[in-house]
């Protein structure tokens, strides 16, 4: 089988590109992490004790994000609440 992927062309990428493209994909994440304002850390805090007043969560699953949509900045946050007993 590696014959025939060598004669029609179908090399294996080495492993320098292959740590390329890894390197890539990492420093495309950190920048996406890093355009996350100061505070959103503090606000992620302060939201979890506001909702912990009315419902009992799980902290962890708390994901707050702010993206950009049609030129505006959008936070987004996302939990799930527990059902109702």
């Amino acid at each position: 089988m590696a014959l025939l992927d060598y004669l029609l062309g179908q090399r294996k990428k080495k492993s320098a590109n292959l740590a390329k493209d890894r390197l890539q994909i990492l420093l495309a994440h950190e920048r996406t992490e890093s355009k996350a304002p100061d505070y959103l850390p503090k606000m992620r805090d302060e939201i979890l004790q506001v909702i912990a007043k009315y419902v009992e969560i799980d902290q962890d699953q708390l994901k707050i994000s702010i993206d950009e949509e049609n030129g505006f900045e959008v936070l987004e946050l996302n939990l799930v609440l527990p059902e109702d007993k």
